[in-house]
């Protein structure tokens, strides 16, 4: 059963917890001024995700053109964000020693941009500001391909083989990074705590992740702003914005570990 105040709660579970792992979702990027794609504003709402199937990415020019015009805007939103208090208290974990990972579903890159030890985040649907080759893998950062895409390439082909480019992140119909489950798995093995922010946990195959995590045993929180389909299950459910939930949870946990 639920606490009467959640926060002195997870708070407490945090100070004791030695291997934590932060799952992160839309809700974490929203609060950086990064519409969810699937909220008013957001990318779905000018464009048709049918249009954006990793099936016809390979077969349709037409849709590799509509691809790289949504990606291209998607690139400019994300040179202006930064990180917010919820991606610092990601950091402040690690620096507490607390955390085993992030695993995180967004492709901002703004968990590193905060300081967070790459080794330490695992983007399961990938990043935005890498692009590769679906040939023969090479790979660039995303601001040198922009610049072939300004200077007039609608489709950017690779420069080692012909193949095809494509920002590193995983549309629909496309399978998941193996490496990165496989990664997240292992950790999801060795945690003792299991906190969700700001993930509706809607998507699959990431929303299974903190039901395995509660399966083997592991203590579940949940912090987004509205209710989960998996809120029944958690230890805790807490409502609430990412970064100020966050930012009260770590002042208190820091003031637990000093006493």
């Amino acid at each position: 059963m639920q606490e009467s105040d959640p926060i002195v709660t997870i708070s407490q579970w945090i100070a004791k917890a030695e291997r934590i792992i932060v799952f992160t979702g839309a809700g974490v990027s929203t609060e950086s001024g990064i519409p969810d794609f699937r909220s008013p504003g957001g990318l779905w709402d000018r464009y048709d995700p049918d249009e954006f199937r990793f099936q016809r990415f390979l077969e349709s020019e037409e849709s590799r053109k509509k691809y790289w015009k949504m990606s291209t805007e998607f690139f400019a939103l994300l040179t202006r964000v930064r990180p917010n208090p919820a991606h610092e208290a990601c950091v402040e974990l690690d620096r507490l020693e607390k955390l085993e990972c992030v695993i995180t579903q967004n492709v901002d890159n703004l968990h590193t941009e905060a300081g967070l030890d790459p080794g330490k985040v695992i983007e399961i649907h990938g990043n935005a500001l890498q692009v590769g080759c679906l040939e023969c893998d090479a790979r660039h950062p995303r601001a040198e391909i922009q610049e072939w895409v300004d200077a007039g390439e609608e489709v950017p082909l690779c420069r080692k083989c012909g193949g095809l480019l494509k920002p590193r992140t995983i549309s629909f119909g496309q399978g998941m990074p193996v490496d990165e489950m496989q990664r997240a798995e292992a950790c999801m093995k060795r945690c003792d705590l299991f906190i969700v922010i700001g993930s509706s946990l809607v998507v699959y195959p990431a929303a299974d992740m903190p039901i395995h995590a509660k399966a083997n045993g592991v203590q579940l929180a949940i912090i987004n702003m509205t209710p989960t389909p998996f809120d029944e299950h958690a230890d805790l459910v807490i409502y609430g914005k990412a970064g100020e939930v966050m930012e009260d949870i770590l002042r208190r946990v820091k003031q637990l570990l000093i006493h």
